[in-house]
Protein backbone atom coordinates (compact mmCIF):
# COMPACT_ATOMS: atom_id res chain seq x y z
CA UNK A 1 0.00 0.00 0.00
CA UNK A 2 1.27 3.37 -1.25
CA UNK A 3 0.65 4.71 2.55
CA UNK A 4 3.62 6.96 4.29
CA UNK A 5 4.06 5.70 7.70
CA UNK A 6 5.67 9.54 8.85
CA UNK A 7 3.58 13.00 8.22
CA UNK A 8 4.07 15.73 6.16
CA UNK A 9 6.46 18.40 7.29
CA UNK A 10 5.01 20.21 10.06
CA UNK A 11 2.27 18.11 10.41
CA UNK A 12 1.07 15.36 13.27
CA UNK A 13 0.27 12.02 12.33
CA UNK A 14 -1.71 11.00 15.60
CA UNK A 15 -4.71 12.61 16.72
CA UNK A 16 -5.90 11.81 20.14
CA UNK A 17 -10.08 12.51 20.08
CA UNK A 18 -12.99 11.54 23.17
CA UNK A 19 -9.71 9.42 24.64
CA UNK A 20 -8.87 7.54 21.42
CA UNK A 21 -5.96 7.91 19.35
CA UNK A 22 -6.14 7.78 15.26
CA UNK A 23 -3.24 7.63 12.93
CA UNK A 24 -3.51 9.54 10.01
CA UNK A 25 -1.50 8.60 6.93
CA UNK A 26 -1.03 10.29 4.00
CA UNK A 27 -1.18 8.82 0.51
CA UNK A 28 1.12 10.78 -2.34
CA UNK A 29 0.19 10.10 -5.79
CA UNK A 30 0.85 10.95 -9.17
CA UNK A 31 0.36 14.54 -10.18
CA UNK A 32 -3.37 13.67 -10.73
CA UNK A 33 -5.13 15.76 -13.99
CA UNK A 34 -8.35 15.55 -15.67
CA UNK A 35 -7.27 12.48 -17.45
CA UNK A 36 -7.33 10.62 -14.35
CA UNK A 37 -10.63 8.93 -12.82
CA UNK A 38 -10.83 9.63 -8.66
CA UNK A 39 -11.66 6.06 -7.94
CA UNK A 40 -8.94 4.50 -9.97
CA UNK A 41 -6.53 6.95 -7.99
CA UNK A 42 -7.32 6.19 -4.38
CA UNK A 43 -8.19 2.47 -5.27
CA UNK A 44 -4.18 2.16 -6.88
CA UNK A 45 -2.62 3.83 -4.37
CA UNK A 46 -4.05 2.59 -0.88
CA UNK A 47 -4.73 -1.14 -2.49
CA UNK A 48 -6.30 -3.62 -0.16
CA UNK A 49 -7.18 -2.24 2.82
CA UNK A 50 -7.55 -4.34 5.77
CA UNK A 51 -10.46 -4.03 8.24
CA UNK A 52 -8.90 -1.26 10.84
CA UNK A 53 -9.63 0.84 8.28
CA UNK A 54 -12.06 3.11 10.18
CA UNK A 55 -11.99 5.98 7.19
CA UNK A 56 -10.53 7.04 3.81
CA UNK A 57 -10.16 10.96 3.34
CA UNK A 58 -10.24 12.15 -0.05
CA UNK A 59 -9.40 15.99 -1.12
CA UNK A 60 -12.07 17.55 -2.90
CA UNK A 61 -9.72 19.59 -4.96
CA UNK A 62 -8.37 16.18 -6.39
CA UNK A 63 -11.93 14.64 -6.90
CA UNK A 64 -12.75 17.78 -8.80
CA UNK A 65 -9.87 18.13 -10.88
CA UNK A 66 -10.42 14.55 -12.29
CA UNK A 67 -13.88 16.12 -13.24
CA UNK A 68 -12.20 18.58 -15.25
CA UNK A 69 -13.02 21.44 -12.90
CA UNK A 70 -10.04 23.07 -12.46
CA UNK A 71 -9.56 26.09 -15.09
CA UNK A 72 -6.26 27.88 -16.09
CA UNK A 73 -6.42 31.21 -14.94
CA UNK A 74 -5.80 32.95 -18.66
CA UNK A 75 -8.63 31.20 -19.82
CA UNK A 76 -10.91 32.31 -17.02
CA UNK A 77 -12.97 35.85 -18.40
CA UNK A 78 -14.49 37.66 -15.62
CA UNK A 79 -17.15 40.46 -16.30
CA UNK A 80 -17.25 43.51 -14.90
CA UNK A 81 -19.80 42.32 -12.05
CA UNK A 82 -16.99 39.60 -11.02
CA UNK A 83 -14.63 42.83 -10.90
CA UNK A 84 -16.91 45.19 -9.02
CA UNK A 85 -17.91 42.54 -6.07
CA UNK A 86 -14.59 41.14 -5.93
CA UNK A 87 -13.33 44.29 -4.12
CA UNK A 88 -15.64 43.80 -1.60
CA UNK A 89 -14.62 40.36 -1.01
CA UNK A 90 -12.37 39.66 2.01
CA UNK A 91 -9.71 36.96 1.15
CA UNK A 92 -9.34 34.25 3.59
CA UNK A 93 -6.21 33.86 5.40
CA UNK A 94 -5.73 30.25 4.27
CA UNK A 95 -5.75 31.48 0.39
CA UNK A 96 -7.60 32.91 -2.25
CA UNK A 97 -11.05 32.45 -2.11
CA UNK A 98 -12.81 34.40 -4.36
CA UNK A 99 -10.92 37.34 -3.55
CA UNK A 100 -9.63 36.96 -7.60
CA UNK A 101 -12.33 38.64 -10.66
CA UNK A 102 -11.38 34.97 -11.93
CA UNK A 103 -12.66 32.79 -8.96
CA UNK A 104 -15.43 35.33 -8.49
CA UNK A 105 -16.53 34.49 -12.13
CA UNK A 106 -16.47 31.08 -11.30
CA UNK A 107 -18.67 31.48 -8.34
CA UNK A 108 -21.02 33.51 -10.32
CA UNK A 109 -21.52 30.57 -12.87
CA UNK A 110 -21.61 27.87 -10.23
CA UNK A 111 -24.15 29.11 -7.50
CA UNK A 112 -25.82 31.68 -9.73
CA UNK A 113 -25.64 36.04 -9.99
CA UNK A 114 -28.88 36.35 -7.27
CA UNK A 115 -27.31 34.39 -4.43
CA UNK A 116 -24.02 36.35 -4.65
CA UNK A 117 -25.56 39.48 -5.13
CA UNK A 118 -27.47 38.27 -2.05
CA UNK A 119 -24.47 37.07 -0.05
CA UNK A 120 -22.10 40.29 -1.06
CA UNK A 121 -25.30 42.61 0.47
CA UNK A 122 -26.05 40.99 4.17
CA UNK A 123 -22.16 40.84 4.02
CA UNK A 124 -21.66 44.92 3.19
CA UNK A 125 -23.93 45.85 5.65
CA UNK A 126 -23.14 44.00 8.37
CA UNK A 127 -19.21 43.98 8.47
CA UNK A 128 -19.23 47.32 9.68
CA UNK A 129 -21.00 45.66 12.75
CA UNK A 130 -18.34 43.72 13.29
CA UNK A 131 -19.73 40.31 11.44
CA UNK A 132 -17.72 38.80 8.82
CA UNK A 133 -17.60 36.03 7.15
CA UNK A 134 -20.96 35.97 6.18
CA UNK A 135 -20.65 36.17 2.41
CA UNK A 136 -19.15 32.82 2.30
CA UNK A 137 -21.45 31.13 4.54
CA UNK A 138 -24.45 32.84 2.69
CA UNK A 139 -22.69 31.79 -0.92
CA UNK A 140 -22.84 28.44 0.09
CA UNK A 141 -20.49 25.45 0.28
CA UNK A 142 -19.72 25.27 -3.34
CA UNK A 143 -18.99 28.74 -3.46
CA UNK A 144 -16.80 28.62 -0.65
CA UNK A 145 -14.95 25.51 -2.15
CA UNK A 146 -13.13 27.36 -4.87
CA UNK A 147 -9.76 27.52 -4.86
CA UNK A 148 -7.93 30.39 -6.24
CA UNK A 149 -4.00 29.70 -7.35
CA UNK A 150 -1.11 30.06 -4.58
CA UNK A 151 2.26 30.51 -5.14
CA UNK A 152 2.60 27.31 -3.23
CA UNK A 153 0.28 25.13 -4.25
CA UNK A 154 1.92 22.34 -6.55
CA UNK A 155 2.29 23.69 -10.58
CA UNK A 156 0.31 23.79 -12.70
CA UNK A 157 -2.68 24.50 -10.39
CA UNK A 158 -0.59 27.48 -8.41
CA UNK A 159 -1.85 28.91 -11.76
CA UNK A 160 -5.41 27.42 -12.37
CA UNK A 161 -8.92 27.70 -10.12
CA UNK A 162 -10.65 25.41 -9.16
CA UNK A 163 -14.20 24.67 -8.47
CA UNK A 164 -15.73 21.97 -5.97
CA UNK A 165 -16.34 18.72 -6.93
CA UNK A 166 -19.74 18.06 -8.77
CA UNK A 167 -21.79 15.26 -6.40
CA UNK A 168 -19.30 14.89 -4.08
CA UNK A 169 -21.27 12.61 -2.37
CA UNK A 170 -22.18 10.57 -5.00
CA UNK A 171 -18.32 10.06 -5.54
CA UNK A 172 -18.05 9.19 -2.20
CA UNK A 173 -20.12 6.37 -2.51
CA UNK A 174 -18.36 5.28 -5.77
CA UNK A 175 -14.70 5.28 -4.29
CA UNK A 176 -16.21 3.30 -0.81
CA UNK A 177 -17.50 0.64 -3.11
CA UNK A 178 -14.62 0.35 -5.00
CA UNK A 179 -12.16 0.42 -1.87
CA UNK A 180 -14.15 -1.39 0.47
CA UNK A 181 -13.89 1.42 3.24
CA UNK A 182 -15.79 4.49 4.34
CA UNK A 183 -14.84 7.08 2.37
CA UNK A 184 -15.67 11.22 3.16
CA UNK A 185 -14.64 13.73 0.27
CA UNK A 186 -13.18 16.56 2.37
CA UNK A 187 -12.20 20.37 1.95
CA UNK A 188 -9.54 20.97 4.88
CA UNK A 189 -7.35 24.11 5.17
CA UNK A 190 -5.71 25.90 8.23
CA UNK A 191 -8.70 27.56 8.80
CA UNK A 192 -10.70 23.84 9.87
CA UNK A 193 -12.38 21.21 7.65
CA UNK A 194 -15.75 20.94 5.86
CA UNK A 195 -16.78 17.51 4.82
CA UNK A 196 -18.57 17.95 1.27
CA UNK A 197 -20.22 14.03 0.68
CA UNK A 198 -19.68 11.08 2.37
CA UNK A 199 -20.50 7.38 2.19
CA UNK A 200 -22.77 5.63 4.19
CA UNK A 201 -22.14 5.23 8.16
CA UNK A 202 -19.35 8.22 8.05
CA UNK A 203 -19.68 10.38 11.26
CA UNK A 204 -19.20 13.83 10.14
CA UNK A 205 -19.06 14.99 12.80
CA UNK A 206 -15.64 12.87 13.68
CA UNK A 207 -14.29 13.84 10.13
CA UNK A 208 -14.34 17.32 11.35
CA UNK A 209 -12.06 16.95 14.33
CA UNK A 210 -9.88 14.15 12.58
CA UNK A 211 -8.76 16.78 9.61
CA UNK A 212 -9.11 19.92 11.74
CA UNK A 213 -5.23 20.63 12.04
CA UNK A 214 -4.81 19.89 7.96
CA UNK A 215 -2.92 16.84 8.18
CA UNK A 216 -2.68 16.73 4.68
CA UNK A 217 -1.51 20.52 4.25
CA UNK A 218 -2.29 22.74 1.39
CA UNK A 219 0.93 23.40 -0.75
CA UNK A 220 3.13 20.80 -2.42
CA UNK A 221 2.43 17.73 -0.18
CA UNK A 222 1.08 15.57 -3.17
CA UNK A 223 -0.86 13.92 -0.50
CA UNK A 224 -4.55 13.79 -1.67
CA UNK A 225 -5.72 10.97 0.02
CA UNK A 226 -5.29 9.77 3.60
CA UNK A 227 -6.06 6.55 5.30
CA UNK A 228 -7.04 6.86 9.08
CA UNK A 229 -7.46 3.64 11.74
CA UNK A 230 -7.85 3.63 15.12
CA UNK A 231 -4.49 2.52 17.41
CA UNK A 232 -3.81 2.12 20.54
CA UNK A 233 -1.26 4.63 22.60
CA UNK A 234 2.09 3.63 23.33
CA UNK A 235 3.00 3.15 26.21
CA UNK A 236 5.63 5.78 27.08
CA UNK A 237 3.70 8.13 28.63
CA UNK A 238 2.35 9.81 25.22
CA UNK A 239 -1.62 10.67 25.58
CA UNK A 240 -4.48 11.97 24.04
CA UNK A 241 -3.38 15.70 24.39
CA UNK A 242 0.11 14.95 22.87
CA UNK A 243 0.10 13.74 19.53
CA UNK A 244 3.01 11.86 18.30
CA UNK A 245 4.36 12.48 14.78
CA UNK A 246 5.51 8.98 14.01
CA UNK A 247 3.70 5.62 14.66
CA UNK A 248 4.36 2.45 12.78
CA UNK A 249 0.74 1.15 11.85
CA UNK A 250 -0.42 -2.43 12.83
Amino acid sequence: MGVQHDPNPGRELVAGIDGRAYARHPVRTHLVTDADDAVDVVRRYTGDLDAGVRLVAVSERMVAITQGRSYPMSDIRPGRLARLLVRFVTRPGYGIGLGTAETMQLALREVGTARILFAAAVSALTKPLGIHGLFYRLAGPQAAAIDGPTSYTIPPYNQAATLGPRGPGREARRIAQAVGAPVAVIDANDAGCNVLGASAGVDRRLVKRLFADNPLGQAREQTPVCVVREVDWPTDGVGPAEPRRRLTPP
